[in-house]
């Protein structure tokens, strides 16, 4: 069984809506070639795969044959504005090739779930994935084809009876949410900055899934502000208590790496070190509460060279069981490389000096830090339908 299967090669940076738009290509390449100056490519167990894109039977699996026919046509002859199907905003300008560039994503998602539940992976990882806002008829949010849905969709065709999905990214997973909203065999957990003052504006403590899978959606929305201890508190708060009772047979996780305290399109102040550490403690639930399945996606991040590239390469060497250490340097050639195409200089270390700490919520709850009473909102909504006590579990 091989450690990892990583997906990966320069097709990928295909997904490109164009210059200056925030969802750069280059944030792919520079994470993949500090993957490799690491070395993390080196180590027995870990196979590099690319893809073919996905054809439309498998889009069609969580997507309406409608929209994938439009995205189709608005490849060929871009630029096409559709707004009903959200193509040709701002946020989702249509692209020559688009098709064929997000199906690729979907493919890649796909087959490293598929791979990890036959036994051929232990991990899973697409750091090129992560489309966590298209709906089934609708892009949105930089995000074409859901390659997270449709993974999910084949790990429960393949025969998974249970399926949970935990999304760090500072954007509420909105359209993983919405498509399976009343499949009681898929727990969606988001942590994201409230959509009070964030995009997509959705994902409150009170969205707890339909009538089939109610609590089965869970929604942790952070006050602007949030800082690494808060941030990880409200996690260890939620996630594990969660996971634990749901016991899913698989593990998938979307690490957007926007809630970085640089990221230019958020509001929340994490660290490096803070990201590392969710992707510790996810890895662990995997090996605890999924049986060590464990497929993870990349997702949002838009500070291309300080943060998406180290965040992601942790992740890479977490599930590779060869984590970086943080206080590693970052190799003299990626760094030269940043400066050369960048003109800018690239962090000296993988750390930001951060210590990931946080304070037990067995010590109570403060119903003064709003940060805590989010937390509390999402336990009292979902916690007493999973046979948990909202105040003490």
């Amino acid at each position: 069984m091989e450690a990892l299967r990583l997906v990966w090669d320069e097709s990928f940076t295909r997904y490109d809506f164009g210059p200056g738009h925030p969802m750069a290509p280059v944030r792919l390449d520079l994470t993949a070639r500090l993957v490799r100056d690491l070395g993390l490519l080196d180590h027995a167990g870990v196979h590099v795969v690319g893809v073919d894109p996905a054809d439309d039977a498998t889009l069609a699996t969580v997507h309406d044959p409608d929209f994938v026919a439009a995205v189709r046509a608005a490849s060929v002859v871009p630029p096409v504005v559709d707004e009903v199907r959200g193509l040709g905003t701002d946020d989702v300008p249509t692209f020559p090739g688009m098709h064929d560039a997000s199906a690729r994503i979907v493919a890649g998602t796909r087959d490293v779930a598929l791979a990890v539940w036959n036994g051929e992976a232990e991990h899973g990882v697409n750091f090129t994935g992560g489309m966590h806002h298209a709906m089934r008829g609708r892009a949105s949010g930089f995000c074409v084809y859901n390659d997270i849905a449709v993974a999910i969709q084949a790990l429960l065709d393949a025969g998974a009876e249970k399926v949970a999905y935990v999304d760090v990214d500072v954007h509420h997973g909105d359209g993983v949410e919405r498509i399976f909203w009343d499949d009681p065999r898929v727990l969606t957990i988001s942590l994201h900055e409230t959509g009070r003052v964030l995009f997509p504006g959705t994902g409150y403590p009170t969205d707890i899934g339909g009538p089939k899978a109610e609590g089965d959606a869970v929604n942790v929305a952070f006050p602007p502000g949030t800082s690494d201890a808060a941030w990880l508190r409200a996690f260890h708060a939620v996630v594990p208590p969660l996971l634990r009772s749901f016991a899913p047979d698989v593990l998938v996780t979307q690490h957007g790496c926007d809630s970085h305290a640089l990221d230019p399109l958020a509001h929340m102040a994490l660290s490096l070190d803070c990201q590392r550490s969710s992707y510790e403690a996810l890895h662990e639930l995997a090996h605890e509460a999924a049986h060590g399945r464990w497929v993870a996606v990349g997702g949002g991040g838009y500070e291309v060279v300080d943060v998406v590239p180290r965040a992601w390469a942790h992740l890479v060497g977490i599930a590779a069981h060869h984590p970086v250490d943080p206080m590693a340097d970052v190799p003299v050639g990626w760094r030269e490389y940043v400066m050369e195409r960048f003109g800018r200089q690239a962090p000296m270390r993988m750390t930001d000096g951060r210590e990931a700490w946080y304070r037990s919520w067995a010590t109570g709850h403060d119903p003064e830090d709003a940060s805590d009473r989010a937390v509390m909102q999402t336990r009292k909504a979902v916690f007493p339908l999973h046979g948990l006590d909202a105040w003490y579990d």
